[in-house]
Protein backbone atom coordinates (compact mmCIF):
# COMPACT_ATOMS: atom_id res chain seq x y z
CA UNK A 1 0.00 0.00 0.00
CA UNK A 2 1.12 3.75 -0.86
CA UNK A 3 -0.22 5.01 2.26
CA UNK A 4 -1.40 3.86 5.94
CA UNK A 5 -4.98 3.50 5.92
CA UNK A 6 -6.54 2.97 9.77
CA UNK A 7 -7.96 -0.63 9.82
CA UNK A 8 -11.77 -0.99 9.64
CA UNK A 9 -13.18 -1.19 13.33
CA UNK A 10 -16.86 -1.70 14.25
CA UNK A 11 -18.07 1.14 16.59
CA UNK A 12 -21.30 2.14 17.31
CA UNK A 13 -21.81 6.16 16.24
CA UNK A 14 -23.64 8.14 18.15
CA UNK A 15 -26.99 9.26 17.35
CA UNK A 16 -25.25 13.24 16.93
CA UNK A 17 -22.55 12.14 15.19
CA UNK A 18 -24.73 10.35 12.75
CA UNK A 19 -27.34 13.63 11.92
CA UNK A 20 -23.72 16.04 11.88
CA UNK A 21 -22.71 13.09 9.05
CA UNK A 22 -26.27 13.73 7.24
CA UNK A 23 -26.05 17.32 7.43
CA UNK A 24 -22.45 17.18 6.25
CA UNK A 25 -23.54 15.17 3.44
CA UNK A 26 -26.20 16.80 1.96
CA UNK A 27 -24.71 20.28 2.40
CA UNK A 28 -21.60 18.85 0.45
CA UNK A 29 -24.32 17.67 -2.69
CA UNK A 30 -25.88 21.05 -2.42
CA UNK A 31 -22.50 22.84 -3.37
CA UNK A 32 -22.57 22.82 -6.99
CA UNK A 33 -25.92 24.66 -7.20
CA UNK A 34 -25.08 28.07 -7.06
CA UNK A 35 -27.29 29.40 -10.19
CA UNK A 36 -29.25 31.81 -7.15
CA UNK A 37 -28.04 33.80 -4.23
CA UNK A 38 -28.04 32.96 -1.53
CA UNK A 39 -27.33 29.29 -2.66
CA UNK A 40 -28.80 26.36 -0.86
CA UNK A 41 -25.47 25.31 0.06
CA UNK A 42 -25.49 28.54 2.26
CA UNK A 43 -28.15 27.93 3.89
CA UNK A 44 -27.42 24.35 4.79
CA UNK A 45 -24.20 25.88 6.11
CA UNK A 46 -26.06 27.42 8.99
CA UNK A 47 -27.70 24.19 9.87
CA UNK A 48 -24.39 22.09 9.70
CA UNK A 49 -22.71 24.78 12.30
CA UNK A 50 -25.74 24.50 14.75
CA UNK A 51 -25.52 20.38 13.61
CA UNK A 52 -21.71 20.54 14.56
CA UNK A 53 -22.67 22.64 18.15
CA UNK A 54 -24.50 19.46 19.31
CA UNK A 55 -22.35 17.00 17.86
CA UNK A 56 -20.04 18.87 20.71
CA UNK A 57 -17.59 19.30 18.16
CA UNK A 58 -14.52 21.43 19.77
CA UNK A 59 -12.03 24.23 18.60
CA UNK A 60 -8.77 22.64 18.22
CA UNK A 61 -5.97 25.33 19.19
CA UNK A 62 -3.86 24.82 16.09
CA UNK A 63 -6.94 27.07 14.30
CA UNK A 64 -6.55 29.76 16.32
CA UNK A 65 -3.96 30.91 13.58
CA UNK A 66 -6.21 30.82 10.55
CA UNK A 67 -8.91 32.48 12.98
CA UNK A 68 -7.10 35.57 13.66
CA UNK A 69 -6.00 35.79 10.34
CA UNK A 70 -9.60 35.22 8.81
CA UNK A 71 -10.59 37.83 11.43
CA UNK A 72 -8.40 40.53 10.38
CA UNK A 73 -8.84 40.07 7.04
CA UNK A 74 -12.66 40.83 7.59
CA UNK A 75 -12.47 43.78 10.12
CA UNK A 76 -9.93 45.52 6.86
CA UNK A 77 -12.45 44.27 4.85
CA UNK A 78 -15.62 45.86 7.07
CA UNK A 79 -13.63 49.17 7.48
CA UNK A 80 -13.27 49.52 4.01
CA UNK A 81 -16.83 49.35 3.33
CA UNK A 82 -17.58 52.29 5.45
CA UNK A 83 -16.51 54.60 2.30
CA UNK A 84 -18.94 52.86 -0.16
CA UNK A 85 -21.85 51.72 2.77
CA UNK A 86 -24.34 53.50 0.59
CA UNK A 87 -23.20 51.84 -2.72
CA UNK A 88 -25.51 48.81 -4.19
CA UNK A 89 -24.50 45.23 -2.86
CA UNK A 90 -21.46 46.36 -0.84
CA UNK A 91 -22.93 45.31 2.39
CA UNK A 92 -23.96 41.99 0.81
CA UNK A 93 -20.45 41.52 -0.44
CA UNK A 94 -18.67 42.39 2.92
CA UNK A 95 -21.56 39.68 4.12
CA UNK A 96 -20.16 37.01 2.00
CA UNK A 97 -16.77 37.34 3.46
CA UNK A 98 -17.93 37.01 6.52
CA UNK A 99 -19.63 34.33 6.04
CA UNK A 100 -17.25 32.26 4.24
CA UNK A 101 -15.11 32.84 6.92
CA UNK A 102 -17.31 31.09 9.31
CA UNK A 103 -17.62 28.20 7.11
CA UNK A 104 -13.74 28.06 6.71
CA UNK A 105 -13.86 27.56 10.38
CA UNK A 106 -16.71 25.05 10.60
CA UNK A 107 -15.03 23.06 7.86
CA UNK A 108 -11.74 23.04 9.76
CA UNK A 109 -12.92 22.11 13.05
CA UNK A 110 -15.09 18.96 11.38
CA UNK A 111 -11.89 17.88 10.30
CA UNK A 112 -10.09 17.69 12.77
CA UNK A 113 -11.75 15.50 15.00
CA UNK A 114 -13.63 11.81 14.23
CA UNK A 115 -11.75 12.70 10.79
CA UNK A 116 -11.98 9.93 8.48
CA UNK A 117 -15.60 9.43 8.92
CA UNK A 118 -16.32 13.19 8.32
CA UNK A 119 -13.80 13.58 5.36
CA UNK A 120 -15.66 10.08 3.77
CA UNK A 121 -18.80 11.75 3.69
CA UNK A 122 -17.68 14.72 2.58
CA UNK A 123 -15.60 13.37 -0.40
CA UNK A 124 -18.39 11.23 -1.52
CA UNK A 125 -21.08 13.76 -1.80
CA UNK A 126 -18.73 16.28 -3.19
CA UNK A 127 -17.62 13.80 -6.11
CA UNK A 128 -21.06 12.67 -6.47
CA UNK A 129 -22.55 16.39 -7.03
CA UNK A 130 -19.32 17.52 -8.94
CA UNK A 131 -20.16 14.03 -11.46
CA UNK A 132 -23.59 15.60 -11.55
CA UNK A 133 -22.44 19.48 -12.34
CA UNK A 134 -20.04 17.81 -15.06
CA UNK A 135 -22.79 16.14 -16.74
CA UNK A 136 -25.38 19.00 -16.91
CA UNK A 137 -22.66 21.23 -18.25
CA UNK A 138 -21.67 18.38 -21.05
CA UNK A 139 -25.88 18.22 -21.45
CA UNK A 140 -25.72 21.44 -22.14
CA UNK A 141 -22.87 22.37 -24.00
CA UNK A 142 -24.24 19.79 -26.53
CA UNK A 143 -27.80 21.44 -26.25
CA UNK A 144 -29.87 17.78 -24.72
CA UNK A 145 -33.24 18.72 -23.97
CA UNK A 146 -32.89 22.48 -25.24
CA UNK A 147 -30.58 22.95 -22.09
CA UNK A 148 -27.54 25.17 -23.68
CA UNK A 149 -29.45 28.34 -22.82
CA UNK A 150 -29.27 27.33 -19.14
CA UNK A 151 -26.60 25.15 -18.68
CA UNK A 152 -24.09 26.23 -21.07
CA UNK A 153 -24.92 29.91 -22.56
CA UNK A 154 -22.28 30.97 -24.98
CA UNK A 155 -20.77 28.11 -25.74
CA UNK A 156 -19.33 27.16 -22.13
CA UNK A 157 -20.32 24.33 -19.85
CA UNK A 158 -21.02 25.88 -16.63
CA UNK A 159 -23.86 23.67 -15.14
CA UNK A 160 -26.46 25.31 -12.34
CA UNK A 161 -22.94 27.27 -11.30
CA UNK A 162 -23.08 31.46 -12.81
CA UNK A 163 -19.65 31.68 -14.39
CA UNK A 164 -17.68 28.53 -16.07
CA UNK A 165 -14.53 29.67 -14.62
CA UNK A 166 -16.24 29.14 -11.25
CA UNK A 167 -17.75 25.98 -12.22
CA UNK A 168 -14.55 24.29 -13.78
CA UNK A 169 -12.34 25.32 -10.64
CA UNK A 170 -14.74 23.38 -8.60
CA UNK A 171 -14.09 20.29 -10.31
CA UNK A 172 -10.78 19.90 -9.56
CA UNK A 173 -10.20 18.69 -6.09
CA UNK A 174 -12.67 15.68 -7.07
CA UNK A 175 -10.68 14.70 -10.52
CA UNK A 176 -7.45 15.04 -8.39
CA UNK A 177 -8.15 12.70 -5.63
CA UNK A 178 -9.69 10.38 -8.04
CA UNK A 179 -6.50 10.35 -10.22
CA UNK A 180 -4.49 10.29 -7.01
CA UNK A 181 -6.72 7.18 -6.25
CA UNK A 182 -5.98 5.65 -9.79
CA UNK A 183 -2.05 6.39 -9.23
CA UNK A 184 -1.35 5.69 -5.50
CA UNK A 185 -3.44 2.66 -4.92
CA UNK A 186 -5.21 0.83 -7.83
CA UNK A 187 -7.23 1.47 -10.58
CA UNK A 188 -10.87 0.92 -10.76
CA UNK A 189 -13.53 1.03 -13.85
CA UNK A 190 -15.38 3.73 -11.66
CA UNK A 191 -12.49 5.89 -11.06
CA UNK A 192 -11.63 5.79 -14.65
CA UNK A 193 -15.33 6.73 -15.61
CA UNK A 194 -15.55 9.70 -12.86
CA UNK A 195 -12.24 11.12 -14.01
CA UNK A 196 -13.29 11.27 -17.83
CA UNK A 197 -16.30 12.39 -16.59
CA UNK A 198 -15.41 15.16 -14.51
CA UNK A 199 -12.28 16.15 -17.16
CA UNK A 200 -15.06 16.03 -19.93
CA UNK A 201 -16.93 18.71 -18.00
CA UNK A 202 -13.30 20.81 -16.97
CA UNK A 203 -12.55 21.09 -20.79
CA UNK A 204 -15.90 22.31 -22.06
CA UNK A 205 -15.86 25.16 -19.12
CA UNK A 206 -12.80 26.45 -21.54
CA UNK A 207 -11.84 28.09 -18.97
CA UNK A 208 -8.19 29.00 -19.31
CA UNK A 209 -7.53 29.97 -15.51
CA UNK A 210 -9.38 26.63 -14.82
CA UNK A 211 -7.14 24.29 -17.26
CA UNK A 212 -4.20 26.23 -16.10
CA UNK A 213 -5.46 25.72 -12.49
CA UNK A 214 -5.47 21.93 -13.09
CA UNK A 215 -1.94 21.26 -14.80
CA UNK A 216 -0.45 23.37 -11.09
CA UNK A 217 -2.70 21.32 -8.97
CA UNK A 218 -1.42 17.49 -11.28
CA UNK A 219 1.98 18.87 -10.71
CA UNK A 220 1.93 19.38 -7.60
CA UNK A 221 -0.40 16.18 -6.36
CA UNK A 222 2.24 14.12 -8.57
CA UNK A 223 5.39 15.75 -6.69
CA UNK A 224 3.99 15.05 -3.04
CA UNK A 225 2.36 11.16 -3.77
CA UNK A 226 6.08 10.81 -5.05
CA UNK A 227 8.04 12.40 -2.20
CA UNK A 228 5.44 10.91 0.25
CA UNK A 229 5.68 6.88 -1.34
CA UNK A 230 6.79 4.58 1.10
CA UNK A 231 8.81 2.88 -0.89
CA UNK A 232 11.44 3.03 -4.08
CA UNK A 233 8.53 0.69 -6.22
CA UNK A 234 5.59 2.97 -5.20
CA UNK A 235 7.71 6.05 -6.63
CA UNK A 236 8.23 4.01 -9.74
CA UNK A 237 4.20 3.04 -9.70
CA UNK A 238 3.48 6.88 -9.54
CA UNK A 239 5.73 8.25 -12.22
CA UNK A 240 4.53 5.67 -14.46
CA UNK A 241 1.02 5.91 -13.86
CA UNK A 242 1.42 10.11 -13.91
CA UNK A 243 2.99 9.63 -17.17
CA UNK A 244 0.56 6.83 -18.60
CA UNK A 245 -2.46 8.93 -17.53
CA UNK A 246 -0.72 11.93 -19.28
CA UNK A 247 -0.47 10.37 -22.55
CA UNK A 248 -4.53 8.72 -21.94
CA UNK A 249 -5.52 12.81 -21.21
CA UNK A 250 -3.66 13.70 -24.12
CA UNK A 251 -5.25 11.32 -26.33
CA UNK A 252 -8.48 12.10 -24.81
CA UNK A 253 -8.14 15.92 -26.21
CA UNK A 254 -6.66 15.08 -29.21
CA UNK A 255 -9.60 12.48 -30.28
CA UNK A 256 -12.27 15.55 -28.93
CA UNK A 257 -10.80 18.35 -30.99
CA UNK A 258 -11.68 15.85 -33.61
CA UNK A 259 -15.25 17.22 -33.02
CA UNK A 260 -14.97 20.70 -35.08
CA UNK A 261 -17.14 22.57 -32.42
CA UNK A 262 -15.02 21.95 -29.84
CA UNK A 263 -11.83 22.46 -31.78
CA UNK A 264 -13.08 25.93 -32.99
CA UNK A 265 -13.58 26.87 -29.08
CA UNK A 266 -10.85 25.50 -27.98
CA UNK A 267 -8.70 26.92 -30.84
CA UNK A 268 -10.53 30.82 -29.96
CA UNK A 269 -10.30 30.08 -26.00
CA UNK A 270 -6.46 28.41 -25.83
CA UNK A 271 -4.83 31.57 -27.23
CA UNK A 272 -2.59 32.88 -24.94
CA UNK A 273 -3.94 36.77 -24.79
CA UNK A 274 -7.67 37.34 -25.60
CA UNK A 275 -8.72 40.83 -26.87
CA UNK A 276 -10.07 41.46 -23.46
CA UNK A 277 -6.17 40.75 -22.12
CA UNK A 278 -4.17 43.96 -24.01
CA UNK A 279 -5.21 47.14 -25.62
CA UNK A 280 -7.32 50.16 -23.47
CA UNK A 281 -9.22 48.67 -21.13
CA UNK A 282 -7.58 45.08 -21.16
CA UNK A 283 -7.31 43.04 -18.38
CA UNK A 284 -3.47 44.28 -17.71
CA UNK A 285 -3.94 47.81 -18.26
CA UNK A 286 -6.72 47.31 -15.36
CA UNK A 287 -4.38 45.65 -13.62
CA UNK A 288 -1.64 48.45 -14.01
CA UNK A 289 -4.66 51.04 -12.89
CA UNK A 290 -5.12 48.72 -9.77
CA UNK A 291 -1.46 49.21 -8.38
CA UNK A 292 -1.81 52.59 -8.60
CA UNK A 293 -5.24 52.87 -6.53
CA UNK A 294 -3.73 49.97 -4.38
CA UNK A 295 -1.20 52.97 -3.57
CA UNK A 296 -3.51 55.68 -3.07
CA UNK A 297 -5.80 53.71 -1.02
CA UNK A 298 -4.08 52.31 2.06
CA UNK A 299 -7.74 51.39 3.38
CA UNK A 300 -8.71 50.06 0.45
CA UNK A 301 -11.87 51.65 -2.17
CA UNK A 302 -14.22 48.97 -1.13
CA UNK A 303 -16.57 46.35 -2.50
CA UNK A 304 -16.72 47.19 -6.56
CA UNK A 305 -15.75 50.75 -6.09
CA UNK A 306 -12.70 49.89 -8.67
CA UNK A 307 -14.79 48.35 -11.37
CA UNK A 308 -17.21 51.78 -10.52
CA UNK A 309 -14.43 53.77 -10.99
CA UNK A 310 -12.89 51.86 -14.22
CA UNK A 311 -15.55 50.20 -15.95
CA UNK A 312 -14.40 46.55 -15.16
CA UNK A 313 -12.60 44.03 -11.97
CA UNK A 314 -8.91 44.00 -12.32
CA UNK A 315 -9.29 40.10 -12.09
CA UNK A 316 -6.38 39.35 -9.99
CA UNK A 317 -7.24 37.93 -6.15
CA UNK A 318 -4.32 39.48 -4.80
CA UNK A 319 -5.39 43.23 -5.56
CA UNK A 320 -8.31 42.69 -5.08
CA UNK A 321 -7.01 41.84 -1.64
CA UNK A 322 -5.38 45.46 -1.41
CA UNK A 323 -8.43 47.49 -3.18
CA UNK A 324 -11.60 45.69 -1.33
CA UNK A 325 -9.92 44.44 2.29
CA UNK A 326 -7.29 47.41 2.83
CA UNK A 327 -3.62 46.73 3.35
CA UNK A 328 -4.00 45.32 6.53
CA UNK A 329 -7.04 43.20 5.36
CA UNK A 330 -4.53 42.17 2.42
CA UNK A 331 -1.92 41.21 4.26
CA UNK A 332 -3.65 39.01 6.75
CA UNK A 333 -5.26 37.45 3.66
CA UNK A 334 -1.65 37.03 2.14
CA UNK A 335 -0.12 35.10 5.32
CA UNK A 336 -3.42 33.11 5.27
CA UNK A 337 -2.44 31.36 2.46
CA UNK A 338 1.27 30.83 2.86
CA UNK A 339 0.68 29.39 6.19
CA UNK A 340 -2.27 27.32 4.83
CA UNK A 341 0.25 25.95 2.53
CA UNK A 342 2.95 25.70 5.29
CA UNK A 343 1.06 23.82 7.65
CA UNK A 344 -0.22 21.40 5.11
CA UNK A 345 3.20 20.56 3.84
CA UNK A 346 4.25 19.96 7.66
CA UNK A 347 1.19 17.68 7.90
CA UNK A 348 1.40 15.87 4.77
CA UNK A 349 4.52 13.99 5.28
CA UNK A 350 3.11 12.07 8.03
CA UNK A 351 1.66 8.84 7.82
CA UNK A 352 -1.96 9.17 8.32
CA UNK A 353 -5.37 7.38 7.28
CA UNK A 354 -6.25 11.30 5.44
CA UNK A 355 -2.58 11.86 3.31
CA UNK A 356 -4.49 11.48 0.41
CA UNK A 357 -6.76 14.26 0.82
CA UNK A 358 -4.50 15.99 2.91
CA UNK A 359 -2.17 16.08 -0.37
CA UNK A 360 -4.81 16.41 -3.05
CA UNK A 361 -6.10 19.30 -0.94
CA UNK A 362 -2.69 21.09 -1.12
CA UNK A 363 -2.44 20.58 -4.71
CA UNK A 364 -5.95 22.40 -5.30
CA UNK A 365 -5.20 24.98 -3.12
CA UNK A 366 -2.04 25.70 -4.78
CA UNK A 367 -3.17 25.53 -8.12
CA UNK A 368 -6.12 27.83 -6.71
CA UNK A 369 -3.63 30.48 -5.30
CA UNK A 370 -2.12 30.12 -8.73
CA UNK A 371 -5.20 30.60 -11.02
CA UNK A 372 -5.97 34.12 -8.29
CA UNK A 373 -3.54 36.12 -10.09
CA UNK A 374 -6.06 36.09 -13.10
CA UNK A 375 -9.16 35.75 -11.38
CA UNK A 376 -11.11 36.91 -8.11
CA UNK A 377 -11.18 33.71 -5.90
CA UNK A 378 -11.95 35.40 -2.81
CA UNK A 379 -15.99 34.09 -3.22
CA UNK A 380 -15.60 31.09 -4.25
CA UNK A 381 -17.13 28.66 -1.74
CA UNK A 382 -14.39 25.25 -2.45
CA UNK A 383 -11.36 27.48 -1.79
CA UNK A 384 -13.15 27.80 1.06
CA UNK A 385 -13.50 24.05 2.01
CA UNK A 386 -10.29 23.63 0.73
CA UNK A 387 -8.62 26.23 3.49
CA UNK A 388 -10.57 24.69 6.21
CA UNK A 389 -9.89 21.02 5.08
CA UNK A 390 -5.83 21.42 5.14
CA UNK A 391 -6.41 23.19 8.64
CA UNK A 392 -8.88 20.50 9.82
CA UNK A 393 -6.43 17.81 8.76
CA UNK A 394 -3.34 19.41 10.07
CA UNK A 395 -4.98 19.78 13.42
CA UNK A 396 -5.91 16.33 13.74
CA UNK A 397 -2.22 15.31 12.01
CA UNK A 398 -0.80 16.47 15.07
CA UNK A 399 -2.91 14.94 17.48
CA UNK A 400 -2.31 11.35 15.79
CA UNK A 401 1.22 12.23 16.51
CA UNK A 402 0.96 12.88 19.76
CA UNK A 403 -1.35 9.48 20.57
CA UNK A 404 0.08 7.50 17.95
CA UNK A 405 3.73 8.82 17.23
CA UNK A 406 4.86 5.26 15.46
CA UNK A 407 2.65 3.15 13.42
CA UNK A 408 2.63 -0.17 13.28
CA UNK A 409 7.01 0.57 14.64
CA UNK A 410 7.35 2.37 11.78
CA UNK A 411 8.19 6.33 11.02
CA UNK A 412 5.44 8.58 11.55
CA UNK A 413 7.27 10.94 8.97
CA UNK A 414 8.14 9.98 5.46
CA UNK A 415 11.75 9.12 5.14
CA UNK A 416 12.18 9.07 8.67
CA UNK A 417 14.98 6.20 10.14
Amino acid sequence: MARYYAPATLVATPLRERILLTVLFVTALASSVAIVEPSPHDGLMGLLAVAALIAGVRFDRTLLVPFVLLLLWNLGGLWAVFRVIGEEKTIQYAGTSVYLAVAAMVFAALFAQNTMPRLTTMRIAYVATAVAASLLGIAGYFNIGGTGELLAPGGRALGLFKDPNVYSPFLIWPALFTLDRMVARRIHLTDVIVAGILLFGLLLSFSRGAWFHFAVSCLVMIGLAFITAPTNRERLRVLTLSAVALGLLAAFVVFLLSFSSISTMFTERAQLLQSYDVGSGGRFQLQELAIGSVLNFPGGMGPFEFSRVNGLQQHNVYLQAFLVYGWGGAMAYILLLLSTVLIGLRAVFVRTPWQAYLITAIAAFVGEMAEGFVIDTDHWRHFFLLLGMIWGLAAATSKFLRQQPRMFGGPAYVGAA
